[in-house]
């Protein structure tokens, strides 16, 4: 790659250069980095510790805990050291490697968001056969699978962007080094890259897409022909946290993601960027823990033996 490029560096714009909003956005970064490191990590360590909870379900959520982790470490100390003075500077490699673990974290996040689907899926309309469906190998092979999948998009993506060239400006209109930020300084003809950054993108976000909405679709005829009311209300809540969470990355990814790069804002898609890199991986246990009274008994059991 280093052949291919005169820029030895990227000079990141940052979210702003007020003087008077660095200190605040800084401190405000900083929280919520420690919220998310702190939320994420008692999750994994109530999933680890609690027994009742070493089920197919915490399984995939521990690891939805981990990957969140990654990729908002991957974006926001970056952040926050664009607030600071003099730190704007990053180097070429060290662009090229925070978009593969970003981009990577990201696609195993909406591979393990459609295995979670098809657990709920299983759990729901298939509660006899539960037991031999997700079998300890199938959950590790399907967590596997997510990562190999996850990282094999990465490297398509970091071989799409950085086989352009850039020779002219290196100043990244963004705040971390986002592949459609990094893309539109290239001064060779960047249509085909364009191309199959759509098309990998559009096949990663609706695979996941299609497999969670036919679980979902499966999920709710089983739900309407419920007659108990407590299967109903068991059945919904185990569903609500997952669909919440669902909700939220889709339509944040494919804002960015899946529009063409006339249609870009930087200005827009530094505050949907702020969104999905660094506030959707602190509301994840957040979402999972409010709404699941499995998770909040194994806290306050933890908590009384703490005691």
């Amino acid at each position: 790659m280093e052949n291919r490029t005169e820029v030895t560096h990227f000079i990141l714009l940052g979210l702003t250069k007020d003087p008077g909003l660095q200190l605040p956005l800084f401190v405000t970064f900083f929280l919520i980095y420690t919220i998310t490191l702190a939320g994420n990590l008692g999750m994994i360590l109530l999933i680890l510790l609690d027994s009742r909870l070493h089920t197919p379900m915490y399984f995939f959520l521990g690891n939805l805990s981990l990957v969140d982790i990654c990729y908002s470490s991957a974006v926001t100390p970056t952040v926050m050291a664009g607030l600071l003075p003099g730190d704007e500077v990053i180097t070429y490699n060290a662009c090229a490697a925070q978009m593969f673990f970003f981009t990577g974290f990201v696609t195993v996040e909406n591979y393990l968001l459609s295995s979670m689907a098809y657990d709920r899926y299983a759990a729901v309309c298939k509660p006899l056969h539960y037991t031999t469906t997700m079998t300890t190998r199938v959950c590790v092979c399907l967590v596997l699978g997510c990562y190999v999948c996850g990282f094999l998009s990465a490297s398509i993506y970091i071989g799409d962007t950085f086989s352009l060239s850039f020779c002219m400006s290196n100043v990244v209109h963004h705040f971390f080094c986002d592949i459609p930020a990094v893309m539109a300084l290239s001064c060779s003809g960047r249509q085909v890259n364009e191309l199959v950054l759509v098309f990998v993108a559009s096949f990663v976000i609706f695979f996941g897409l299609i497999v969670i909405l036919i679980s979902y679709v499966f999920i709710f005829i089983t739900i309407l022909k419920m007659r108990s009311g407590a299967g109903l209300r068991k059945a919904l809540s185990t569903c609500a946290s997952h669909f919440t969470a669902v909700s939220i990355l889709y339509s944040t990814v494919i804002f960015m993601y899946l529009q063409p790069s006339s249609s870009h804002s930087m200005d827009s898609d530094k505050i949907v960027s702020v969104f999905y890199t660094m506030i959707i991986p602190m509301l994840n246990p957040v979402v999972y823990s409010l709404r699941n009274k499995e998770v909040k008994s194994a806290f306050s059991k933890i908590v009384l033996e703490a005691k």
